[in-house]
């Protein structure tokens, strides 16, 4: 194989899977039965949270256009912040773009897509989307005659590689890195998804009593595929029956890529009720496999709403049995699309209690709201 000065080609699969192994046994695993992590609401004020979907950090790193979305996508994230004031923030899947970025640690990537709600204090939690520990696509315009590309390790003294950047190392950087960040590894026996966790965000006035559950699932995808596995979605039946045994706490859910519910409720050509939402251009790409969270979700009275990215032309939210299935807003200006970048808001309300949504666009402008309990 011809070798080159600019890079340290690491490809082999058996080195990839000691890496992991090595992570596994070094991360910090979530308590299977109790929520260590809570968030505390203000006192007399709502709780807000801001969902940031697909921004694809990374993405063509090697041009000019690629540099230049990723400043994009933190504007729209910064505008977002300052204008909404939110007391969380989600991070909801393809933060990065891993397939197109040519170094050994794409936590470089992350952590810049996170950089605007850190340098605010405002805590937050991720999920895995399908891009994050995506193997890297050799692009076919390097093998031209203008070769492969100089500019690839973005800063001095770090190592470019093709093995890319599992997805155990992504959340350990994440978490070992940010004192606000609540992410969590997860329990072991979920692998190879990482990204499955509960917090809890308390009442400020009754500091001892959940306001609502807050579960993450990794949807797959990347490395392995697009699925919620029955192993997950057994540890969401297990955890949520230990902690929210009567229902009587709300419970909302987030991950990547949509179940196939999404596409029976998905409405045909212009959004109408009881969908609410502003864009319905694609097609619902859901996970390859259901393997029996939506059912279980069903029968949960608790649980309110599903979000989602990974479809960056659609943002709508449908009514599903007694639950909502919700799009995020495409955040990033990495990725695919044109449409305007903007940003799902939830509020929780604790007197009376209620969840409304709304979307926050780059310009300020807010439409599609809805009340979801």
């Amino acid at each position: 194989m011809p070798t080159s000065s600019y890079f340290t080609i690491l490809s082999n699969s058996c080195l990839v899977l000691l890496f992991q192994a090595f992570f596994i046994s070094i991360a910090a695993s979530s308590d299977r039965h109790t929520p260590e992590n809570h968030i505390r609401t203000r006192a007399g004020a709502p709780f807000k949270v801001a969902l940031f979907a697909d921004l694809h950090f990374g993405e063509n790193a090697w041009t000019d256009w690629g540099p230049k979305q990723d400043v994009n996508s933190i504007k729209v994230m910064s505008s977002v912040l300052d204008t909404e004031t939110p007391d969380f923030v989600v991070y909801l899947g393809d933060v990065v773009t891993a397939n197109n970025i040519p170094i050994a640690n794409a936590s470089l990537y992350w952590d810049q897509a996170i950089s605007p709600t850190r340098s605010r204090g405002i805590p937050w939690a991720s999920v895995f989307g399908n891009h994050d520990d995506a193997p890297f696509e050799w692009p076919m315009e390097w093998f031209a005659a203008s070769g492969i590309p100089q500019l690839v390790c973005p800063v001095l003294n770090s190592e470019c590689s093709f093995r890319g950047t599992s997805r155990l190392e992504l959340m350990k950087n994440e978490m070992d890195n940010n004192v606000l960040s609540l992410s969590k590894s997860g329990p072991q026996d979920l692998w190879p998804g990482i990204s499955n966790y509960v917090l809890q965000v308390l009442s400020k006035e009754k500091p001892h009593t959940p306001l609502v559950y807050l579960y993450f699932l990794d949807s797959g995808g990347g490395t392995y595929p697009e699925v919620i596995s029955t192993a997950q979605a057994d540890w969401f039946k297990h955890i949520s029956e230990e902690i929210n045994p009567d229902s009587r706490v709300p419970e909302l859910i987030f991950w990547h890529i949509p179940s196939k519910a999404y596409k029976k409720v998905a409405p045909k050509f212009r959004i109408h009720k009881p969908c609410v939402g502003s864009i319905n251009k694609e097609k619902v790409a859901a996970q390859e496999a259901e393997m029996g969270i939506m059912k279980i979700l069903v029968k949960r009275p608790s649980v309110k709403a599903v979000f989602v990215g990974h479809n960056h032309g659609l943002d709508w939210c449908c009514p599903y049995g007694q639950l909502w299935l919700c799009f995020a807003r495409h955040t990033g200006y990495g990725g695919y699309g044109n449409w305007a970048r903007g940003s799902r808001i939830l509020e929780i309300n604790e007197r009376p209690f209620s969840i409304s949504s709304w979307i926050r666009m780059e310009d300020g402008s807010v439409h599609s709201e809805v009340i979801l309990s």
